[in-house]
């Protein structure tokens, strides 16, 4: 059983790798269930719930994969850091202005030019179920770290 202490330690870990990596594969299943990745930007840290943010166009392809099968992995890497994460959970759209003022920032002009005006704009939030990682600290065994809800 995973302890209050003990989530928040791995959440702090998982942090710690993302540090400096804005963007990750974006990996869905499609329809006739073949995987579908695409780059997307992190739109914040990961939440002390262990939630990842992105911001996506609503009618996009990826939305209507999320809602068909919600299983997602998001890949990450700094080869010049020599570390690799690979998280796995489950995805699904939120529509929330609220939780979009918060988490927005002046990056994502580039792909949103209304910003937060833009009618089209989304929300995925990812619910991390596991992170594995790689790191040259770790002489490059796999390290897993597991996000199951404590009690």
């Amino acid at each position: 059983m995973t302890t209050a202490k003990n989530y928040d330690q791995q959440i702090h870990k998982l942090r710690e790798l993302l540090q400096g990596i804005d963007y990750g594969m974006f990996t869905t299943v499609d329809e006739d269930g073949s995987l579908h990745s695409c780059p997307m930007s992190i739109s914040s840290e990961i939440n002390s719930d262990g939630t990842l943010w992105f911001f996506i166009y609503a009618s996009s392809h990826k939305v209507k994969e999320v809602e068909h099968y919600q299983q997602v992995n998001v890949s990450f890497s700094s080869p010049d850091c020599e570390r690799y994460i690979s998280i796995s959970g489950t995805a699904q759209q939120i529509k929330d202005r609220d939780k979009m003022r918060e988490l927005w920032k002046p990056e994502l002009q580039t792909w949103f030019p209304k910003g937060l005006d833009e009618p089209d704009i989304t929300l995925l939030k990812v619910n991390i179920s596991k992170a594995d990682y790689w790191d040259s600290r770790a002489k490059f065994k796999p390290q897993t770290i597991s996000f199951m809800s404590y009690a």
